[in-house]
């Protein structure tokens, strides 16, 4: 193709969604309206696992050592607790720490506490934290097993509803995610292909001059791209203005940290992956629909002529 041919072309393209702006609106806006659907369903989903991260984060083990363990041991244990493949974090948490605490949390008897204030009374522990909470049990279960550990608390069935809760999530969102883009390219086809119909003489006035398939489709291809771009822009201002108008709305009332929803991603974090996303599936989108119905009436014509 010579270089005035595609600059003609590119040039009909972007002229044609002027020209055909009623039927380049209704493919804007069905592109739009599917975009918004499929990106708010992912960042929806993004979300509630970043809210399980962070509650998983959150989510610690104690690890009590017996009452005559040295402290050259219990610096051991802390060594040997820190190399751990599953082990993200480890600290110490001494008797007399914990006994301190004890007397904070329970002031009427303070004189009690104070008797023992010589001894030991409480074991020294170490608190942890796994890296992958689904590891939680083999963590504990290894723990178990390290000569002066006395006993392991950890919370078994909480873990348990998490994991369960986040596949749970990740099936039904996937389901819907799928879903909602089976019914957008079905949308945006038939839209396409209603477009493409509507022009069904100005494409039969181009084969009857000798234009080819290439030369007839290339203008569509230009068209649909630039209404897919188009989408794409305008869904990203819209995602963009209403995700962080909810934020801020939960944030004024606190209502995120009252349910323990602190760990919502920003958009600052996203907005260029979001941003990359939306135009380039609408032009993508855009651009191969109206090629593929374009060439449906092409075969379709041709069979009939």
């Amino acid at each position: 193709m010579k270089l005035s041919s595609f600059r003609y072309l590119v040039r009909q393209g972007f002229d044609n969604v002027w020209k055909n702006r009623v039927m380049a609106f209704a493919s804007f806006c069905v592109l739009l309206v599917s975009l918004l659907l499929v990106g708010i369903s992912v960042l929806f989903y993004i979300n509630i696992n970043a809210i399980i991260g962070g509650i998983e984060d959150k989510n610690e083990a104690v690890v009590f050592l017996l009452d005559d363990t040295s402290d050259a041991r219990v610096e051991e244990i802390g060594e040997t607790l820190r190399n751990m493949e599953n082990v993200s974090s480890v600290s110490l948490y001494t008797g007399e720490e914990a006994l301190e605490n004890l007397k904070i949390n329970m002031q009427d008897y303070t004189e009690v506490f104070d008797s023992y204030e010589d001894e030991q009374i409480l074991p020294d522990a170490y608190r942890i934290r796994v890296a992958d909470i689904t590891k939680m049990d083999q963590t504990v279960k290894a723990v178990r097993e390290l000569p002066d550990v006395d006993s392991v608390s950890s919370p078994d069935s909480f873990v348990e509803l998490l994991t369960e809760a986040r596949r749970i999530i990740t099936i039904v969102a996937s389901a819907i995610i799928i879903a909602l883009l089976i019914v957008s390219v079905v949308i945006i086809s038939n839209t396409t292909r209603a477009s493409v119909f509507s022009r069904r003489r100005e494409i039969s006035i181009m084969q009857s001059v000798g234009a080819t398939k290439g030369f007839i489709r290339f203008p569509f291809f230009i068209e649909g791209m630039v209404t897919g771009f188009l989408a794409g822009c305008f869904a990203t201002l819209m995602t963009w203005f209403s995700y962080d108008s909810l934020v801020d709305l939960l944030g004024r009332f606190d209502v995120l940290s009252a349910i323990g929803l602190g760990n919502v991603i920003p958009y600052s974090k996203i907005s260029a992956v979001v941003t990359l996303a939306y135009v380039i599936a609408g032009s993508v989108i855009g651009a191969v629909g109206s090629v593929l119905s374009t060439r449906v009436h092409l075969k379709y014509r041709a069979a009939n002529m």
